[in-house]
């Protein structure tokens, strides 16, 4: 199953919705897809879809799903991450309206840079690709997110058990 998520920013992510629902219908995608659309004001024809998931709801499926699909909103990639699975994060632009700037874009780019755990896709044109390939793709990648805090814990622990040898 294929979980896509454009999260809860009130402008619409029409263009990302739109996409994978013509994948589906041009069978390019023959798994089960579901979506949470938010405010987008296209309403898919070929999958099973809804405004918004409970947080508890979005769990569930993320734990359920081969592959999250986000959009570059922080808290929708990093749950996934949490729960051991490599986003496709499809950041919003605002060459199409989809935000007010393209904060989305230069903060997924530089998360895939620096921690090598997302898949930054600009151009849905190459959504299709990273989707066939999502298996062989994310075999060497990361799917662990440490945050700063455990890093100093487990820092401070060595240093402390250090001190009483």
């Amino acid at each position: 199953m294929i979980f896509v998520t454009v999260g809860t920013h009130e402008q619409p992510f029409t263009r990302l919705v739109k996409c994978i629902d013509e994948m589906i219908r041009d069978g390019l995608i023959n798994e089960k897809v579901i979506i949470q659309i938010g405010y987008s004001l296209y309403e898919p024809h070929y999958c099973t879809y809804q405004k918004l998931y409970t947080y508890n709801e979005m769990v569930k499926l993320i734990n359920e799903a081969r592959i999250v699909i986000t959009h570059g909103g922080p808290s929708s990639f990093i749950m996934p991450l949490q729960i051991g699975k490599i986003p496709i994060v499809v950041p919003r632009q605002l060459r199409y309206k989809e935000h007010v700037n393209d904060h989305q874009v230069i903060f997924c780019e530089a998360v895939e840079k620096r921690q090598g755990n997302i898949i930054v896709v600009k151009d849905l044109q190459k959504l299709i690709n990273v989707i066939e390939d999502y298996d062989d793709v994310i075999k060497y990648m990361p799917n662990k997110i440490i945050c700063n805090n455990t890093k100093f814990c487990m820092e401070l622990e060595m240093v402390t058990k250090g001190l009483f040898k």
